[in-house]
């Protein structure tokens, strides 16, 4: 298995349908996919048609677990996962599509407790999914964009990060902090963590005819900055945000349509530089490779 966090410092950029559309195609492409969703706001679960709400729904909440491991208890994810894949029933050849959600108030009190416990408690996650890693392919976790013991938690799960930014310069500072986050995991961890930053989603685009200056220069001031943009970026589509609020990505709702497309296009930039870090490989940061 493996695994791959979406993270940015910048609020309404699209972390969340970036997530969620990547681990739809992973799955459309026939992989076993879970979403992690560790984001207080539980903005995965409702891209994913999934609200957690009421205390028996609560108690599957990814937060009351990850409490019950930190306090010494083994929770059996499998247990807390919903099962998503009819999202992806009609499609040939499909895989599996899981999600576990959380909720708000469970959350807040895991990130209460890993804030006190310090650095040595981020890998908590990791070691939790180590031990589910054979009913995967691949998890994407989705992240908060302000909440530093969650972010550092995902980051020490991860294989490998992006980050989310839309072409204005105010967003590239956010991808820049988070990538600054990504480096120090590894010294923070004692060595159990090591992930990889892989790049920037550049989302929410123009078509080339349309794009102003700003937009032009932006791609240019992610490379000058080592953010290292993927070639394939995400256009404006309202589509995109049409299917968040319906509960099914836009990478299955309009799989044979741009949404579609353009998610899939940029699945496979993410999954060779996934594999240039497997290889020993750095990701080039002066080239759209």
């Amino acid at each position: 298995m493996e695994t791959i966090a979406v993270a940015t410092q910048n609020k309404q950029v699209g972390k969340t349908s970036s997530t969620v559309n990547l681990g739809a195609a992973l799955a459309l492409a026939g992989q076993r996919v879970l979403i992690v969703d560790l984001d207080p706001q539980a903005q995965a679960g409702m891209a994913l048609g999934r609200h957690l709400s009421g205390g028996d729904q609560r108690a599957r909440s990814l937060g009351w677990a990850i409490q019950g491991r930190l306090q010494g208890v083994r929770p059996d994810l499998s247990e807390s996962w919903f099962d998503r894949s009819e999202l992806v029933a009609g499609f040939g050849g499909a895989g599996s599509l899981h999600l576990l959600a959380c909720e708000e108030s469970t959350m807040n009190a895991v990130q209460e407790v890993i804030h006190r416990k310090g650095y040595y408690a981020t890998p908590v996650l990791r070691r939790m999914l180590a031990e589910v890693a054979s009913d995967f392919d691949f998890t994407l976790i989705d992240t908060p964009s302000a909440v530093p013991s969650l972010s550092a938690t995902a980051f020490a799960a991860a294989d490998g990060v992006v980050t989310v930014c839309v072409p204005e310069y105010a967003s590239l500072k956010g991808a820049a902090v988070t990538r600054a986050a990504v480096r120090h995991v590894k010294d923070r961890t004692g060595g159990e963590c090591d992930p990889r930053y892989l790049g920037a989603i550049v989302n929410r685009s123009h078509p080339p005819s349309a794009r102003e200056g700003q937009a032009v220069g932006f791609r240019e001031a992610l490379r000058d900055a080592g953010l290292v943009p993927f070639p394939a970026d995400i256009r404006l589509d309202r589509r995109i945000g049409d299917s968040f609020a319906l509960g099914v990505p836009a990478a299955i709702q309009f799989a044979e349509h741009p949404p579609g497309r353009m998610y899939g296009n940029l699945l496979g930039q993410v999954l060779a530089r996934m594999r240039r870090c497997r290889e020993g490989q750095e990701v080039p940061v002066r080239t759209d490779a």
